[in-house]
């Protein structure tokens, strides 16, 4: 299952880490996945919120 992750500083530090960023752009809010070996990691966003936080990830990002 999923672990859902709802402070962006904790999410930018699993993302240092994290194998891939895939984004996923939906009506009006944003589904940001980190993918790690055996789990993922789900942050909701609003639109504008995620891109300032895509800018700062460090993993390789996937728009899906």
């Amino acid at each position: 299952m999923p672990v859902s992750v709802t402070d962006i500083n904790e999410f930018l530090r699993l993302a240092e880490v994290a194998k891939e960023c895939r984004v996923k752009r939906l009506n009006n809010e944003v589904k940001l996945k980190l993918r790690f070996k055996r789990r993922l990691y789900i942050l909701k966003l609003p639109k504008e919120k995620a891109n300032e936080v895509l800018k700062s990830i460090k993993c390789k990002v996937v728009e899906v």
